[in-house]
């Protein structure tokens, strides 16, 4: 420390920090809105009305307003499900079934008390996301919501933890290692014991791993294309992680050289070798017993008959330069 060999720990400005706090804070209204629903969900299951066996989301619209005319005192079946609205209207008969329950007056005090912590909890997520906003740089995310997979939340969490300033990591994986996205290095005695990825920024791993599973749901889409790739081999949680570090690597460059995301495509790793893919998927076909007969297609250029060259790893051989007898190449 006194001769300055440690290096300093990553400490954002003021600003960042602040919208940090809103974020994460932001965060834990979410989860306490998540903890109110399903005491809702519970006080309807005591009272005997399965409203979930219907509706996809019981505090949606047409849930509200059923739960309304409960709190206004309406017990009929008929008058509650004449409440609803939209597609719900099509399943009257379920729903006078599913809503003949046994509501209590102490049932009725508990959704009141619910219903109002509930209201109370989505006027604080309003304000919180409206003074975001205006703190927020919106340019910066536009262009991290044109990542497959990332949307606003999302990319208002990677400027509050990351900053705007990529300065601070020497590179990509810098970031993925300090978010805790990267395998792990835990070895002894020459022997690697484990790959468990290490203890990181837990806000932005979450927010990632969230990005990570929309974007492999995508269609034609070059992120797909790598979850699909690596999911065979490594499984479907590893390679959900190894996304999310694709993705922060991405959103890495965009905030460092101000570029604009550029879809790859979901053939891409098809088209890298593509004698390799058509050999694959030929023998994939003709595991049943299925003869196959190829026909190029006059509007696409041809196929090469071999794959190419391999490219060298690692640093180019010096030895014809020094006139000494290679071996790397026998």
């Amino acid at each position: 420390m006194a001769h300055s060999l440690i290096r300093r720990s990553f400490v954002p400005p003021r600003e960042t920090r602040n919208l940090r706090d809103l974020t994460r804070y932001r965060v834990k209204l979410v989860e306490e809105h998540n903890r109110i629903h399903n005491r809702i969900h519970k006080v309807l299951e005591d009272a005997c009305s399965k409203l979930d066996t219907v509706a996809s989301d019981i505090l949606g619209v047409s849930g509200r307003r059923i739960i309304r005319a409960i709190l206004a005192g309406h017990e009929d079946p008929g008058h509650l499900a004449y409440e609803v609205r939209g597609t719900l209207r099509g399943k009257m008969p379920e729903l006078r079934l599913v809503l003949n329950g046994r509501v209590t007056a102490h049932h009725r005090f508990l959704l009141h008390e619910l219903m109002d912590d509930l209201e109370g909890v989505e006027a604080k997520i309003q304000r919180i996301e409206a003074e975001i906003v205006q703190r927020i740089d919106m340019r910066l995310v536009e262009r991290l919501c044109s990542i497959p997979g990332v949307d606003i939340i999302s990319a208002w969490t990677l400027i509050a933890e990351l900053g705007t300033d990529m300065s601070a990591f020497d590179s990509p994986k810098h970031a993925a290692s300090w978010a805790g996205l990267c395998p792990g290095n835990h070895e002894s005695g020459g022997k690697r014991l484990s790959n468990r990825t290490r203890r990181g920024n837990r806000w932005l791993g979450r927010a990632l791993v969230q990005s990570a599973w929309g974007a492999s749901r995508k269609k034609d889409c070059y992120l797909a294309a790598f979850f699909y790739r690596y999911a065979p081999r490594q499984g479907v949680r590893k390679a959900i992680v190894s996304l999310a570090h694709r993705i922060l690597g991405i959103a890495f460059c965009l905030l460092r050289d101000g570029a604009e995301y550029q879809e790859l495509g979901g053939d891409f790793f098809d088209q890298l070798n593509p004698v390799r893919t058509r050999n694959r998927l030929i023998r994939r076909l003709q595991q049943p017993g299925v003869d196959i007969v190829l026909t190029p297609r006059p509007d696409l250029p041809p196929v090469p008959s071999s794959p190419p060259a391999r490219r060298n790893r690692g640093r180019p051989c010096k030895c014809a330069e020094r006139a000494i007898h290679c071996l790397h190449k026998l």
